[in-house]
């Protein structure tokens, strides 16, 4: 059977001096040789093929180049900067750009000798303005530069790029390339227009990408009329990581919004108690339907100016009952999951999950008039909606309403979690026997190691893995794992 050779990175083989080397190290001790041998130098070659620039339409930036019998071509001085597209040309689909039949476009002076010229009639790709228009955004009223270098000092290099895959070998290429033109012109200081690339799939329908070429397009109207704008944001970041490719499914949106039918239908049955403020007049505490409180947009622990990261519940946690602690804390704890989703994983489809477990949870502690005080059902409904709004807003606006509030969500930050109520009571810990997991205990957290070990040595498959041995040391994670050494 004949041999191929490895192609991916691995270890070399029948390498002489490079045998046993991975990949990474082969090639610098590769180069170092070459260059100490005088053969060759190492060196990054980016995959940028010639650009032709130029298109034969109207709606282009001009080229600034005019045309001289004399002189030949001539660059348009800065002075006479930028060259303006005519504002009425005649646009008839035929022949070549409509800039060479306008005669006051076309026809100009040389900027040499003063003789008559003729202007460039292709206009530059619309690759040529991505690949800088992002700079403009940082000084866009600027009338005498591109941009002030200072400010664009301040707001560059990019913390953070996000783009498909085609962006990766097209866009963001070349507005690498021009960066460092522009470095090298003076005009900026950095080296990289961004700092950190993040590649999102594709939606996928049968299998291949959507293209309007390959008329596989799931209409964005016809799904919103069908099944409401919202559903299908939710739907997208739900089906799949933002990093992987998403199949899109019929079958799976309607899960969607099937699911947000449920916290319609939730906020509904208890919106005329907990929206009304009937029973905080009935606790001798009045209420009117209030404006959007000041939220905390950081989260995080608690905070003496943000009632939200301290709970709204008045009520001293003693005289909760267990299942509205519970439901307290499960909420509390979803905001601090969710929270942690966004901002350092950027897992939504994790986020979402959260989101639906809790909703089960509220679901799950029906009937809730009978199980939960007001305070504490109108708490939980706001901390869904909350966080929902950023997937869901339209949703989330009018449930925002309905729950009593006036003003919209415009003005409302995220919801900072309240860090004891979040705590979780029990644990699972994991119970390793030199090294090997042979078992779990749960306790209540904070528990000291002896209490854990003697837990653990009650456990059958633990106890198995101990019988006739000695033990010789005990490492313990707190509130995570014990693993027993034996001999």
């Amino acid at each position: 059977m004949p041999h191929e050779a490895y192609t991916e990175y691995g270890v070399s083989v029948n390498s002489g001096a490079y045998s046993g080397l991975e990949t990474a190290a082969a090639i610098e001790k590769m180069a170092a040789d070459a260059e100490a041998g005088g053969f060759g130098k190492k060196e990054t070659i980016y995959r940028l093929r010639d650009w032709g620039i130029s298109r034969q339409r109207y709606w282009g930036t001009p080229i600034p180049v005019v045309y001289c019998e004399k002189d030949g071509m001539v660059p348009v001085p800065d002075k006479d900067l930028p060259v303006l597209l005519p504002a009425n040309p005649k646009l008839t689909g035929e022949g070549q750009s409509p800039l060479a039949t306008d005669p006051e476009f076309l026809n100009t002076k040389c900027p040499k000798c003063g003789g008559a010229a003729r202007r460039e009639t292709d206009t530059m790709d619309t690759f040529v303005d991505s690949s800088w228009y992002f700079y403009r955004y940082c000084d866009p009223r600027n009338d005498r530069a591109p941009y002030d270098s200072a400010k664009v000092g301040y707001w560059f290099p990019i913390d953070q790029y996000i783009g498909g895959i085609t962006h990766a070998i097209l866009h963001l290429l070349y507005s690498r390339f021009w960066c460092k033109v522009m470095r090298d012109l003076g005009l900026i200081t950095h080296d990289e227009p961004a700092a950190r690339l993040f590649t999102q799939g594709m939606v996928l329908k049968g299998g291949e990408a959507m293209s309007k070429s390959k008329g596989n397009v799931v209409g964005a109207i016809d799904m919103a009329e069908k099944f409401g704008a919202d559903t299908g944001r939710l739907y997208t970041l739900f089906a799949a990581p933002p990093e992987k490719d998403l199949e899109w499914s019929e079958e799976s949106i309607e899960g969607a919004w099937r699911f947000l039918n449920r916290v319609y239908r939730l906020v509904e049955k208890h919106e005329s108690e907990v929206a009304s403020g009937e029973w905080l007049v009935a606790s001798g505490r009045e209420e009117k339907k209030t404006q959007n409180p000041p939220l905390d947009t950081k989260g995080g622990a608690p905070s003496g100016e943000n009632p939200r990261a301290q709970s709204r519940v008045t009520v001293p946690q003693e005289a909760l009952t267990e299942r509205e602690k519970g439901l307290l804390r499960k909420a509390h704890q979803t905001v601090r999951r969710v929270t942690q989703d966004f901002e350092t994983r950027w897992h939504f489809n994790s986020a979402i999950a959260q989101i639906m477990e809790l909703t089960n949870a509220i679901y799950a502690a029906e009937p809730l008039k009978e199980n939960l005080r007001p305070e504490v059902r109108k708490e939980v409904l706001e901390l869904v909606t909350l966080m929902l709004a950023p997937m869901t807003p339209h949703l989330a606006e009018e449930l925002w309403e309905m729950l009593g509030h006036a003003g919209g969500l415009w003005s409302v930050g995220w919801p900072a979690f309240n860090a004891e109520l979040a705590k979780d009571e029990e644990v699972e810990i994991v119970v390793q026997v030199n090294g090997r997991v042979r078992g779990k205990v749960k306790v209540a957290v904070g528990t000291a190691q002896e209490d854990v070990l003697k837990l653990a040595q009650a456990e059958p498959g633990v106890a198995a893995h101990l019988a006739g041995k000695r033990i010789l040391k005990v490492i313990f994670v707190q509130d995570k794992l014990l693993n027993i050494v034996v001999g």
